[in-house]
This record gives structure tokens, C-alpha cells and sequence, in this order.
């Protein structure tokens, strides 16, 4: 069987462990990585035993798959490149900055026949995997996040980076769409709490 030869774009906080476990998987052949910090990306590579590429494109060509790890408002026009190649997508959450940025990427990648998954990682959670057998009908899900303010998560606010897991598993649990979503917050650290109503 020949192995998935993948790319990481944006080798930062989260990007460096997708990097790590590709480079780990005996079933991938981690082709490269590229990151704006050129120094950091060359050590992370020379440390991985791959290459360090100047931008993203200069993967085209060479990879089946690419992870996407870097600021959310970058999201759309680097996997609306990949997907448009031909590469499938694994693209960190939240999916872009709007919802019709989205819906293109997801649009384009059913015409193209390629997989776009979006990182939501807490699905696999092993906790959730050992429960969701057990669960019938819920009729009452609360879910509570607390977590240390960090400066990388700014770039979105709290309900598109952490909000979105709870939202993603009470989904899932429910095996429904949600029929109506409604929030109210305040910014205490940070000015970033824009809230928007959709759909």
C-alpha cells in the first residue's frame, strides 16, 4: 500500500503535533511543512526528517492531503486552493470566519470529490467514545468549559474556538440539529466577543 504523502500548513502551537504524529504514522509520508516563521519551520522539519517549504503552494503537486493549522481568517483561501488541486483537507476549526466562506469550501469540496474534515477533535474524545453507546434520548445536556485565556485564540472569539466543541458533541449526542441557538456574554480579557445570529 503506498503511504498518504501530507503536508502541514502553519507549524505553530497546534500545527507542530499534527506535524509530529504524521511523522509518526507509519502509513504517511510527511512531505513537508510550511510556516511564515522561517526558522521555526526549518528546526521542526530538521527534527522531523522533512522539508521546510516557503508557502503553501509549493506544496501542489507533491501531496495528497494537507492540514491547514493557521489563523481562522486564512482558512478559506488556502483549502479553497488545495481542494481546487485536488488535495483533501483536514482544516482546523472553526471551518472559516463566515458561514458562506463555509459553505463555498464545502461546496467545492462534494464537486471535486474531496474529503474537507474539520479538526473537531473532541469527538474522538475516548470519554465520548465510551458513552455514546450508553446514551439513548437525552432530554437535558449542560455543558461547562473552563480553560486558562491564551493570546493564540484570539484571532476568533470564545464561541467559535472552545463554545464549538460543546455545540459539536451535544449534536452528536442528540443526533439533531439544534432548532434554535441563543447566547448572551460579555468581554472581560479581550475585545474580540463579536456574536452573530445565522441561518
Amino acid at each position: 500500500m503506498n503511504k498518504v504523502r501530507v503536508g502541514v500548513i502553519g507549524v505553530g502551537y497546534l500545527g507542530q503535533f499534527h506535524a509530529e504524529k504524521y511523522a509518526g504514522n507509519p502509513d504517511v509520508e510527511l512531505v513537508g511543512i510550511v510556516d511564515p516563521d522561517a526558522i521555526r519551520a526549518s528546526q521542526l522539519a530538521g527534527k522531523l526528517k522533512t522539508q521546510a517549504f516557503p508557502d503553501p503552494v509549493s506544496l501542489i503537486g507533491k501531496v495528497d492531503a494537507v492540514s491547514i493549522v493557521v489563523p481562522t481568517v486564512l482558512h478559506h483561501r488556502i483549502a479553497q486552493q488545495f481542494l481546487d488541486q485536488g488535495v483533501h483537507v483536514l482544516l482546523e476549526k472553526p471551518i472559516t470566519v463566515t458561514l458562506e466562506q463555509a459553505d463555498e469550501l464545502i461546496d467545492l469540496a462534494a464537486r471535486r470529490g474531496m474529503i474537507l474534515q474539520v479538526g473537531h477533535i473532541e469527538r474522538f474524545n475516548p470519554a465520548l467514545t465510551a458513552i455514546r453507546p450508553l446514551i439513548g434520548t437525552p432530554r437535558y445536556i449542560t455543558a461547562e468549559r473552563a480553560a486558562p485565556f491564551t493570546v493564540r485564540c484570539t484571532d476568533v472569539n470564545v464561541v467559535l474556538d472552545l463554545m464549538i466543541h460543546d455545540l459539536d458533541i451535544v449534536m452528536d449526542l442528540a443526533r439533531s440539529a439544534p432548532k434554535e441557538v441563543s447566547a448572551a456574554g460579555v468581554s472581560i480579557i479581550h475585545r474580540r466577543l463579536t456574536l452573530r445570529r445565522r441561518g
